[in-house]
């Protein structure tokens, strides 16, 4: 395809939105090359059952480097963005679609990239005054000294640019350490070494600037990995987590506060790790939650009253009749 043609498409699908129909296209972004693309898949096809069954016009897309020719070739109006990981959810797709001219579900370019971003997350939270894991990022070669940056065993392993807590691992002593570091060595040169928190595992989904309920996860051996939270069916799951009035405030204002701070749109979670004081420690922040029959954001929001379907269909109608200004 010619850079001409690929102007014509854009244009074409351009000038088909400013007379948008009553039934747009709606093209479900999923797949992708990441470590995560089968969960992707899953996502994304739920998406596509759910949109159908509310009588939108669907088109499933494998995202790959035809990505732009699809778009153009299937006239899409808005892009229903399904991805998980690098190549999706790091703010380069929602790049190639703002070029294009075409809206997406979701964060923008910024959050995307910043919240894939461990290591910068970190960063911005802490200077805006949230409390994070103690610890730091290895570039390049391991350190002499282990575990680094004043850390004491047990340590969280985990690569910086990952979702789905692939690559993460528990150093609970020095024998750990390098199967640990190769582990997360995998998916990239960046890692992320913190402090094991030893408490809670809690998930605030945020949907639409509005934070939901609590979710505490009981996961085997109290490690919350790949296969606790795809694989194990004795992974427990509590909504709404088994907190304090206060506390559940707590978790909802500070999920909110990252939401803003880090500039997301549409659907986001916040994980949180509760010590043993119930002090919340923020972990990490996904700007595409899954929406798998496991995931927590339909949980979520099924504990507001908010089916599968209304809640796929109100994450489509943000970007067909935004309220304002929102990406940035």
């Amino acid at each position: 395809m010619t850079i001409s043609t690929m102007k014509k498409g854009r244009a074409a699908v351009g000038a088909q939105r400013t007379t948008v129909s009553i039934k747009p296209t709606i093209g479900v972004l999923m797949g992708g090359q990441s470590s995560e693309r089968e969960i992707s898949l899953k996502t994304g096809t739920a998406i596509c059952q759910a949109l159908l069954r509310r009588a939108y016009r669907v088109i499933p897309i494998d995202v790959n480097s035809s990505l732009p020719r699809q778009l153009c070739a299937k006239k899409v109006d808005v892009a229903f963005i399904a991805l998980h990981g690098p190549g999706g959810e790091d703010g380069t797709v929602q790049g190639l679609l703002e070029v294009m001219g075409i809206p997406y579900t979701g964060s923008g370019v910024r959050a995307s990239a910043i919240a894939m971003d461990k290591e910068l997350t970190k960063i911005l939270l802490k200077a805006n005054g949230i409390v994070v894991a103690k610890g730091g990022v290895l570039h390049g070669t391991s350190p002499q000294e282990i575990p680094p940056f004043g850390l004491r065993w047990p340590v969280v392993v985990k690569p910086a640019a990952q979702g789905s807590t692939i690559g993460i691992s528990i150093a609970r002593q020095p024998s750990d350490w390098k199967p640990a570091l190769r582990r997360a060595r995998r998916y990239g040169s960046a890692v992320v070494v913190e402090s094991y928190i030893p408490g809670e595992e809690i998930a605030v989904a945020v949907l639409n600037g509005q934070a939901l309920a609590p979710i505490e996860i009981v996961a085997p051996g109290g490690f919350y990995d790949f296969a606790a939270k795809y694989q194990k069916a004795e992974t427990q799951y509590r909504c709404p987590a088994p907190l304090t009035p206060e506390l559940t405030t707590l978790l909802k204002e500070l999920a909110g506060k990252v939401y803003t701070i880090v500039g997301c749109a549409g659907a986001a979670r916040v994980d949180f790790r509760l010590n043993r004081r119930h002090q919340p420690f923020v972990l990490e922040v996904n700007t595409i939650p899954g929406m798998t029959e496991r995931s927590l954001l339909p949980m979520a929001a099924a504990q507001a009253g908010l089916s599968y379907d209304s809640l796929t269909e109100s994450l489509l109608k943000d970007v067909l009749h935004p309220p304002g200004p929102k990406r940035k």
